[in-house]
């Protein structure tokens, strides 16, 4: 029971769909030899039911998630223990041991170069969207800045779309200063670019992946979290425009 919840849990919590963190856990019970078991995810919370071979030796638990980050490599190291378990070359304590190395790890990526990622990808975004070569460096400072705000405000308010409304506002402020300071830039094209770190890209791949699986309480919250974190985005830059 604990290492199929402990499995989930660090799978939900990373970016997983549903059905792969269902998948999971049921073949790491099925590995261990449990009779039967039934498992329902949504993304805030994971419902776990193990039965043995006597019908009234039943246990159901249940694991509240309540923050949720983007760090595949942590579902990729959960897949690969799961693969062990089920290729039985993995003891149930020694699973136990890796799940919570990986649950307590680091991020692959530091933050400093999390920070150059969403800056380079900002000026690049701006020219795929029609931008010239001077609007470069401002989407480059401004989607940075922008992204670092962005954590650091999520850290302080435990309000995701909070946190996105002031880091998008901070974004439309910086690319218009360099517009006022007497740049030739495309001020639309820099704040689009700017903002595409923010954009919720997996959570509505896996909002539609969720859906197709015929998962659709999970499919639908998915979905309207993107939808709010878009919402949340485009608010933060009206209040700006609205403001000049």
């Amino acid at each position: 029971m604990e290492v199929c919840l402990l499995a989930g849990k660090i799978m939900l919590s990373s970016g997983a769909e549903t059905y792969r963190v269902e998948d999971t856990m049921n073949r790491i019970a099925k590995a261990y030899s449990v009779y039967e078991t039934n498992s329902y995810v949504t993304p805030t919370g994971i419902f776990l039911t193990i039965q043995g071979r006597n019908k009234e030796d039943v246990q159901t638990k249940f694991m509240r998630i309540s923050e949720r980050l983007i760090d595949l490599n942590k579902v990729a190291l959960v897949n690969d223990i799961s693969r062990k378990i089920s290729s039985g070359i993995m003891s149930i304590d020694l699973a136990y041991e890796k799940l919570l190395e990986v649950e307590k790890e680091e991020p692959l990526y530091p933050f400093w170069l999390q920070i150059l990622a969403a800056s380079v990808a900002s000026a690049f975004f701006s020219l795929m969207f029609g931008g010239g070569w001077q609007d470069v460096t401002p989407a480059l400072f401004a989607g940075g800045i922008g992204f670092i705000l962005f954590i650091y405000i999520h850290r302080i308010v435990q309000v995701k779309f909070f946190a996105e409304i002031l880091a998008a506002f901070i974004i439309g402020a910086i690319a218009y200063l360099f517009y006022y300071f007497g740049m030739d830039i495309h001020l639309d094209k820099v704040i689009i670019g700017s903002i595409m770190p923010l954009v919720p890209g997996v959570l509505i791949t896996n909002a539609v992946r969720d859906l197709m699986a015929g998962d659709l309480v999970s499919g639908l919250a998915r979905g309207a979290e993107a939808f709010f974190t878009a919402f949340a985005i485009g608010a933060g830059i009206a209040v700006f425009i609205a403001m000049i």
